[in-house]
């Protein structure tokens, strides 16, 4: 059996201790019971899905997982926009998720006014600037999950780094 490293670098919280704070402070604003912790996992898994990252995906599940989260309704993230299983709320959200992670189609913008009056029908200031931090906290976290590619875990306790 060879000794094969589980990522492609080590863990960067070791290597540039500042992360951690970072780390923390997103946690923080993101779980001020503004916008339901179920809505942030949905749009986790969903990022995960997107860029192809089985980390994300595997870690935001068991989120969900955890947070009770149905089986029909993780299983369905990434049919989100025909399954029966969300709201319309959870339905903006993921609708923002994608449109703020994937590139906008030739010519337009990637959040449409539309899209972001629809936001507001669901979500007051305080939740769409938490929307906004959550997604910018999975971009952050997206680049190291595609870049350093962690273990697959479902706990942030697990070992994910070399």
């Amino acid at each position: 059996m060879t000794n094969t490293p589980i990522s492609r670098m080590s863990d960067p919280t070791k290597l540039v201790p500042e992360l951690a704070d970072v780390s923390a402070a997103l946690f923080r604003a993101t779980g001020n019971h503004t916008v339901p912790r179920s809505t942030l996992n949905l749009i986790g898994i969903r990022a995960g899905q997107i860029v192809g990252n089985t980390y994300l995906t595997i870690l935001n599940t068991s989120f969900a997982r955890k947070a009770g989260e149905t089986e029909e309704r993780i299983t369905a993230v990434s049919s989100w926009t025909d399954a029966l299983f969300f709201t319309d709320a959870e339905r903006a959200a993921l609708a923002l998720m994608e449109a703020t992670i994937q590139p906008a189609p030739f010519g337009k913008e990637r959040v449409s006014d539309e899209l972001y009056a629809e936001v507001a029908r669901h979500y007051d200031e305080k939740a769409i600037a938490t929307l906004t931090i959550a997604i910018g906290q999975l971009s952050f976290f997206i680049a190291l999950a595609v870049i350093g590619k962690p273990a697959p875990v479902t706990s942030l306790a697990a070992q994910q780094w070399d």
